[in-house]
């Protein structure tokens, strides 16, 4: 086990692809009842996975030279409903549950065995909005909500969600979510609190508490704070995250220091009034025991709405320093944010640590259901003492919205890194290309 390169401070927390999902998929649940101020639904959300990878990655020492095929699957399910409160805003809610597992020979990085079946809680929160009550402020410009619930910042670059989902993999404690480690069936923090204030434009402010019962992410309890001003030309927002406590049972040394760490941030995304432009760029600055960290990125979008399928071009500048604590990052935007390589993100490295990233990104719709998309990344290590995890990466994928219920996204990978595991790196069997597929279904009610 190369225990120099596995560093479960930059573990990836699989990609969210669900987020990619619900985001293309129409808003779904099943009314169950809707009369005066009262509303409850029914939410049902199923993902499955098909996967291969010609090529395994030696993170845990549980994985030889050779191919792995797995399967992934979830199913959330339950409630969700809100009441309002004759003018003085609305009650909301939900409780829901995840059943999840994977099968076969497990991921390509041995963070799951195959073995692993769970149900469990996922969401458990209750809320109120102001409603009008607050015109200065806009339309539900308090919302404070608690209870067990995905929290984001931003784009994700720092917070989205609780989404490590390891399986029986053996690191001499237990800490098993579930498997479905790419799918990451479990995104909600353990326990929140959050107080959010001012409406969809103008200033707005979030407060947040959090604390994760995910032993991957040494049970880590967090206070954040954001002061953003939201605009048409675009979003300029500042982040503040207060590390309070972490499991030391659980803990590298690395997230140790995630206990009185101060994280941060500057960022901003919007087209500055230009039609078909998008911009976006976030700088994060760490404060930790050891000495200062800091990671960000700039990047640039433009969409040639004129042409057929109305392709978008993306270039992205990231870099990460070299003990940088990515805390609990996730996707957001689509592939690639921000786990940045299908293979890299999730099975190879980097783990948005110690790395620079060159992105190029094309996508297109050639059917109103259908989107094509194409990404290459080039990773380059700053610091090859802790490891060398560069390579090339080149990901083909496709999205395609069969009905309002059912969406099937394929993606081939192919993965070139610059050594092997007995070389620095950590794929097994030479440092040859690897080709990586995956097949997956998501339906939504």
């Amino acid at each position: 086990m190369n225990r120099a390169l596995f560093r479960p401070s930059r573990l990836p927390p699989a990609v969210v692809l669900s987020a990619v999902l619900v985001g293309l998929a129409p808003a779904h649940a099943y009314e169950l009842y809707n009369q005066d101020e009262t509303v409850l639904n029914a939410d049902l959300e199923a993902v499955f996975g098909l996967m291969h990878s010609r090529k395994n990655y030696a993170l845990f020492g549980n994985r030889e030279a050779g191919s792995s095929s797995w399967r992934e699957g979830y199913i959330k399910y339950g409630l969700s409903g809100s009441q309002g409160l004759n003018g003085a805003g609305s009650a909301y809610g939900a409780l829901s549950l995840v059943s999840s597992g994977t099968w076969g020979d497990g991921d390509a990085a041995g963070f799951t065995e195959g073995s692993e079946r769970r149900t469990d809680i996922e969401d458990a929160y209750l809320g109120w909005r102001s409603g009008q009550l607050f015109p200065a402020l806009g339309e539900n410009g308090v919302d404070i909500s608690a209870g067990r619930q995905k929290l984001v910042v931003g784009d994700g670059f720092l917070i989205n969600g609780d989404s490590v989902n390891f399986g029986d993999v053996d690191l001499g404690a237990d800490f098993d979510r579930g498997g479905a480690y790419y799918l990451a069936a479990r995104k909600a923090f353990d326990q929140t609190a959050a107080l959010r204030l001012g409406g969809e434009q103008g200033w707005r402010s979030d407060l947040m508490w959090l604390k994760s019962d995910n032993r991957a992410q040494a049970e880590t309890e967090l206070a954040i704070a954001t002061f953003e001003h939201v605009a048409e030309p675009g979003t300029l927002g500042l982040t503040w995250i207060r590390g309070l406590d972490v499991n030391e049972r659980f803990a590298s040394a690395a997230q140790a220091e995630r206990d009185g760490m101060d994280t941060v941030s500057l960022r901003g995304a919007g087209g500055l009034g230009v039609e078909n432009l998008n911009l976006a760029f976030e700088y994060a600055t760490q404060d930790k025991s050891s000495g200062r960290e800091n990671a960000w990125y700039v990047e640039g979008a433009w969409t040639f709405a004129d042409l057929p399928w109305s392709p978008t071009a993306t270039y992205r500048y990231s870099r990460f320093s070299e003990e940088f604590d990515p805390l609990f990052y996730g996707l957001s935007r689509g592939y690639g944010t921000w786990f940045q390589g299908e293979v890299a993100a999730n099975y190879a490295g980097p783990f948005n640590s110690n790395t620079q990233v060159h992105h190029v990104g094309l996508k297109a719709t050639p059917l109103e259901s259908l989107t094509v998309g194409a990404l290459y990344f080039d990773f380059d290590t700053l610091d090859t003492d802790l490891g060398n995890l560069g390579g090339r990466e080149l990901d083909l994928y496709a999205e395609w919205m069969v009905n309002d219920h059912l969406l099937i996204s394929p993606v081939l990978g192919v993965y070139q890194p610059e050594r092997s595991a007995a070389d620095g790196g950590v794929q097994l069997g030479g440092d040859g290309t690897n080709l990586y597929s995956q097949l997956v279904f998501a339906s939504f009610f």
